[in-house]
């Protein structure tokens, strides 16, 4: 792989981390109620989903999924399902991100690291994006070396772009000018996770 070529790679897997959705959501979430490991590890717990799908693009099971709408269609539902789950438990949340912090109580880092995997295996979207352009670039790299940077980009990039977010929002400064609006947050963030679910199952 050239150097030119990979540099189209980064960028793409660059606009694709920054693009906003569910996954800047559940990174944001946890980086507010746990602190900043707890978004770090629902960072890289999300990078590794993406490296994940990256894999399975390399093995060529990209090309399955594409001839399988029912499996797409079910990975989409499964997908949606777990949002709406998320954003039902962030509006039931009754004492909001600074009741959480006061009381000691932060989320768990488990629980963190499963809704960073989870956010984006469940992801259609991410799944449709490496199908559609980052595949073009497993036919361009054959040797192994290739193929362990192809792989290594997008989960590099992933995890750098929310660790940079995770260090912004959990930063003592921002943490308190939004502690005041703490269940404001949380109805929000569950607002917004529910209607992105919608939007999925619209666009099945």
């Amino acid at each position: 792989m050239t150097f030119s070529i990979w540099l189209s790679l980064l960028m793409i897997c660059i606009l694709g981390a920054m693009s906003p959705g569910p996954s800047l959501a559940v990174v944001a979430k946890h980086s507010l109620a746990g602190g900043r490991l707890h978004g770090v590890v629902t960072s890289w717990a999300h990078a590794m989903g993406v490296g994940f799908y990256a894999f399975l693009t390399l093995l060529g099971l990209a090309v399955v999924l594409k001839q399988s709408p029912t499996l797409f269609t079910f990975i989409t539902y499964a997908g949606a399902a777990y949002l709406a789950y998320l954003g039902v438990n962030a509006l039931r949340s009754k004492g909001g991100v600074a009741a959480k912090l006061a009381a000691g109580k932060p989320t768990r880092l488990l629980f963190a690291a499963r809704d960073g995997l989870m956010i984006s295996l469940l992801n259609p979207k991410l799944a449709l994006f490496f199908l559609a352009l980052f595949s073009q670039f497993v036919a361009m790299g054959t040797e192994l070396s290739s193929r362990a940077v192809i792989v290594a980009t997008p989960l590099l990039v992933d995890g750098l772009w929310y660790t940079l977010i995770a260090f912004v929002l959990s930063n003592p400064k921002v943490l308190d000018k939004l502690k005041h609006k703490a269940q404001l947050i949380d109805r929000l963030s569950g607002v917004v996770l529910i209607l992105l679910a919608l939007r999925v199952v619209v666009q099945v």
